[in-house]
């Protein structure tokens, strides 16, 4: 006997509703997606703790309408023999309590929702580590303003410390989010925002751009490190040293002098090759379109003072994997693999570079990891 067309068409229906329901579910799911629930931090901690009140009041709201919905879907069935119920054109009492039960489930909300933002806008008492964090297209760029240096794509922080950040973007809107130590707030051009921090525990913790602002948004990332005091007071120590000079004659000095003589200057900058000091690009460089007597100081790339030392390349698409850049061996090198294709690997970025020979790359590959 052949099953009804129709009875086929719904269970084929359903089935294919629940997959796409439970795609949808999991769509968010990733290995390294850091959650919001996972806190480390005691802004993240209050926001944690306004989504566990809304989560509890709306589980008891959602539990008990649909148990009062399926209760009266069986209890008041049509039955054969049973008369039709009576008519009611209206109650009072019923319409009073649920038109108050939702207006005193609305300011119990409000009321944490307030409580939440107060504690996220009221920085606490202290001394604070002050960083200025600017949204280029498409990385981040780090200006420790206490110790005048700069980094890009990671931002280290001694743990227990008050961070405060600067928000400073000349370009687009970006949104500045670190899921598990702080909430998100938007880096307006014209409009510069502050927010501040606290790490509880030492570790790495994933940062975010969660405002569209544009091809490559997505691979705007960057890294936050939560150091003791004294490896972050050791790490501060050496970044504000001038970039080491290569051996004379070596692979890593051969790349030293192409980076001068190829153009690299004209957008990055090494304190101690074509740099005298650090700066604030926010301030010294605001409209990142400097006057001539500025121009050895402001630049659009990336510092690469010490960038051997850094974890990510080109706001997070790659990893600066350092083991796999050894000389003459440079098949799963990313940096490498950054430098022969940077539009292949970044479409859109900012990175104008000419076809580089094997050589060339080796050579600016022994020369930017040396720098430590």
């Amino acid at each position: 006997m052949r099953m009804p067309l129709f009875r086929k068409t719904k269970r084929w229906g359903i089935i294919l509703s629940a997959l796409l329901l439970s795609s949808l579910l999991l769509a968010a799911c990733g290995e390294n997606s850091p959650s919001i629930l996972d806190t480390h931090g005691p802004i993240a901690a209050n926001e944690a703790f306004v989504f566990y009140v809304i989560l509890v009041i709306a589980t008891i709201i959602f539990v008990g309408v649909e148990s009062v919905l399926i209760f009266s879907i069986f209890r008041f069935r049509e039955r054969p023999g049973v008369p039709n119920p009576r008519q009611v054109h209206g109650n009072l009492t019923i319409e009073v309590i649920w038109t108050a039960i939702p207006a005193l489930v609305l300011f119990v909300v409000l009321f944490f929702t307030i409580q939440g933002l107060y504690q996220v806008s009221a920085q606490p008492v202290g001394k604070a580590l002050n960083v200025r964090a600017i949204g280029h297209q498409w990385w981040w760029e780090f200006y420790y303003e206490d110790y005048n240096f700069t980094t890009a794509d990671t931002l280290h922080a001694p743990v227990g410390t008050i961070v405060h950040v600067d928000l400073f973007s000349n370009n687009v809107i970006h949104s500045f989010w670190i899921p598990q130590l702080t909430g998100k707030t938007d880096v307006i051009p014209g409009h510069d925002n502050q927010k501040w921090f606290r790490a509880d525990n030492t570790g790495e913790y994933l940062g975010i751009c969660t405002e569209y602002c544009g091809t490559q948004h997505a691979n705007m990332r960057f890294d936050v490190v939560i150091d003791n005091s004294d490896t972050f007071q050791t790490w501060v120590s050496t970044q504000q040293q001038a970039a080491l000079t290569p051996a004379a004659g070596s692979l890593a000095d051969q790349g030293a002098k192409l980076f001068a003589q190829s153009g690299c200057t004209a957008c990055h900058g090494i304190v101690g090759v074509d740099v005298k000091g650090y700066y604030d690009p926010a301030k010294d460089c605001a409209n990142f379109n400097p006057a001539p007597t500025d121009s050895e100081r402001c630049k659009v790339g990336p510092n690469l003072t010490h960038f051997g030392s850094r974890d990510m390349i080109a706001g997070g698409v790659l990893m600066n994997n350092k083991d796999q850049c050894q000389p003459g061996h440079l098949e799963n090198c990313n940096l490498a693999k950054w430098l022969a294709d940077p539009q292949g690997v970044k479409p859109g970025n900012d990175m104008q570079i000419g076809p580089l020979t094997p050589t060339q790359i080796n050579a600016l590959v022994a020369y930017l990891e040396s720098l430590k």
